[in-house]
């Protein structure tokens, strides 16, 4: 099976020097987690997530009224090809923690993302349950406890 068999096909993105509310509302209001960032050309900038709005910019108070994407975005984009088997893409996200991994095309132009959801609604239980535990599994395993 291909990622292109399984990927979702419609990749809402966001210009790179827009509003950092603008990427915010703008996921809000299509409930997704994440848009791809492009550059003025349309090629793929990085991507930026909800939890990079949280953790890049309002945890480290940041004026967001003066922020763009790009302030927060993640630079360092990992892909997967369109034509690649499913099973090397799941190894990736897996190997790499990702939720949500663009799809480019051979011209490496965005043509989709390929999503835990549609791991899990495309492919066997027992499979897309190994990739969300994979894909979940905390990098510092340490838990602060709260003293009581």
């Amino acid at each position: 099976m291909r990622v292109k068999e399984v990927m979702s096909s419609t990749a809402i993105t966001i210009d790179e020097d827009e509003n950092l509310k603008a990427a915010a509302r703008k996921m809000r209001d299509l409930d997704i987690g994440c848009l791809p960032v492009c550059q003025a050309n349309g090629d793929l900038a990085g991507i930026i997530t909800d939890r990079d709005i949280t953790c890049r910019g309002v945890a480290d108070g940041l004026d967001t009224d003066a922020m763009i994407v790009s302030d927060v975005m993640s630079k360092d984009l990992i892909w997967c090809n369109i034509n690649e088997d499913i099973e090397d893409a799941i190894r990736l996200m897996e190997n790499q923690q990702i939720r949500r991994l663009p799809v480019l095309d051979v011209d490496k132009k965005l043509v989709g993302i390929l999503a835990l959801g549609d791991i899990s609604t495309h492919l066997p239980h027992d499979l897309s349950g190994e990739v969300i535990e994979a894909v979940s599994m905390p990098v510092n395993r340490a838990c602060p406890v709260a003293a009581s």
